[in-house]
Order: C-alpha cells, then structure tokens, then sequence
C-alpha cells in the first residue's frame, strides 16, 4: 500500500473515522477524530450504521478520554487499531459516478489522471448529493488547477463564490484580520468556488514524490513575536503546515497550522507575521495556529495590501 498521508482518512476497529493530518505515520497515524457512531446521528452509511460529526474540541477530549496514550499534537492511532484507510485518489472514480457535481468538477478542472480525489464526509460515505465537496489536489497538479479554476469560471462552468457565502466563511474562520483584508488575500488563493450551487474547495496534498513531508513536532516555545520578512520559497504555502521559507535574520521558516493562512503570500512578497517562535535544532521557526482560532496570530501580505492600496 501506498504510504498514509495528509488528508486520506482511516477507520479504527470502533468504527471511528480520522482525517489524517500529518506526514509521519509509519508507526502512529497523526489524525483528527471526526466521525463517530450515533444512534441519533444524522449521517447514514451504506451499511446503514448511524454517524455524527465531531468538532475540534470535542474530538480531542474524546480522545483524551477513551485513549488518553494517543494524545499529542494530533491524534496518534496506532497502525495496528485501524481496520481501514481511505484514500481520496483511490476512491475518486466510485464518488464521481454517483455525485454529479464532483463529475462536474473534475471535468471543468481538466486534471491529469491520479492527482485529484475527494476527502471528507463523501470520502467516508457519509454525505450527500448536497454536501460541500472537499477537493484534494496533489503536488504540481495544485498550481495548474488554480488556473484551471480560473478559466472555468470565465467559461460559466464554475461559479463564484456570492458574497453571502464569503460572510460565512468569514465568520466560520474567525480571523484576526478585518472581513476586508480577509477576501482579498482569500481570493487570490484560486482555491474554492461553487459547482451548481454546491461549494467546493482545493486542498493541497503532497504528491508521493515529494515525500516525505513535515515531521510533526513541537519545539522549545520562546515567547511569541512579530516579524516582516521577504517569502524566498513558496512551494509549499497551500500545504498543513503551510511552509513559508523566509529571508530573515533570526527566523529561517514561517507555518501556518491553520487553513486561514495557508497561500497567504508567495515568494518575492514582504509578509508581516505574528506567532509563536519554536526552536527547531539550529533554527527558530514562527508556528502561526498554536490554537484553533490562532487568535492573536497571523500573516499577511504586506506587499498585496500596498498593492491593494
């Protein structure tokens, strides 16, 4: 089997479905709870078991509760719990014949063979016809789907995201950023739209080539801080962590561990960033996302919003 990595999900022995949310897993699967059974749940399966979403919190006091050892960063599943991986590549062609608008998608993006799949409640089998449809999109195929989502939205077959749809996921990420700054760094990003109506987004995934990825780890916390840097390296600012190389004299890399400020800015640009700084062997790292809100923590482009005016 292909290596687990970012964004596939797996199902333990209980039943219960993780989104995979690291790149070292050869022993213990960093993942988030997310799906459980519920009798009163509102998620049905093929087999007919009842499922319920867990929210962040919950998932993790879940976990610290039924397997108190798994605990971390994220939630470390040993490999010898799971009865079964997901993998959103793998399962692509199953979900697009029975959900038109992820044929509708994929046909409008143009990708080659093997880089796109679906996570999230379709991956599991636990969505619907109507539910958001969580793209991943693999390696070097992110940037070319940028583009394609572009010209799709000029041809008609993608539509854009209304303002009352931005006012929503707006308010559902919270940001520490005015609703102004927020969108134009978002759109820029060429990540989500609507399919008939339907939302959508792309997530960046690394391409097995390019393994492997990020090593979860925590470093020594050294208070938090402010900085302006030039970005010297964006090839991975869309992936979790984003990565954001930096030219600067004391930090040597910028992560994001929140989707808010993953492609927040690209090489060439002066950011300004606020988080924690870790030490990471020789070098200081500024970890942005040290909570679910990151409150008090961002980055921003401070070349787009002169640009901007």
């Amino acid at each position: 089997m292909n290596p687990i990595r970012l964004r596939d999900f797996i199902k333990d022995k209980n039943g219960w479905y993780y989104a995979v949310a690291a790149y070292d897993n050869d022993s213990r699967i960093g993942s988030v709870l997310r799906y459980i059974p519920d009798n009163s749940g509102d998620r049905v399966d093929s087999a007919g078991t009842r499922y319920r979403k867990v929210d962040f919190e919950e998932a993790y006091q879940i976990i610290s509760r039924a397997h108190p050892d798994w605990s971390d960063l994220v939630h470390r599943v040993p490999q010898s719990e799971v009865s079964s991986v997901l993998k959103p590549d793998e399962r692509f062609e199953d979900i697009m014949a029975s959900h038109s608008r992820v044929s509708k998608l994929v046909k409008a993006l143009h990708l080659p063979p093997c880089s796109f799949g679906v996570t999230g409640s379709l991956l599991c089998g636990l969505g619907s016809v109507s539910s958001d449809i969580d793209g991943v999109v693999y390696g070097d195929a992110f940037r070319y789907a940028q583009k394609q989502l572009v010209q799709s939205i000029k041809e008609g077959s993608i539509e854009e995201l209304s303002d009352e749809l931005w006012n929503t996921v707006y308010k559902k990420r919270n940001p520490d950023t005015s609703y102004e700054e927020f969108i134009l760094h978002e759109k820029r990003k060429l990540n989500r739209g609507q399919v008939d109506g339907t939302y959508f987004d792309l997530l960046y995934t690394r391409a097995y080539q390019d393994l492997p990825g990020f090593k979860m780890e925590k470093g020594e916390i050294l208070g938090k801080k402010t900085i302006e840097a030039m970005v010297t390296d964006d090839r991975f600012v869309f992936d979790s962590p984003a990565i954001y190389e930096i030219n600067h004299p004391e930090i040597s890399r910028v992560l994001s561990f929140t989707h808010t400020y993953t492609g927040q800015a690209f090489t060439g640009e002066l950011i300004e960033a606020r988080g924690v700084i870790e030490q990471h062997g020789k070098e200081k790292w500024l970890v942005v996302g040290t909570t679910r809100e990151a409150k008090g923590e961002h980055i921003r482009s401070l070349s787009l919003l002169e640009q901007a005016g």
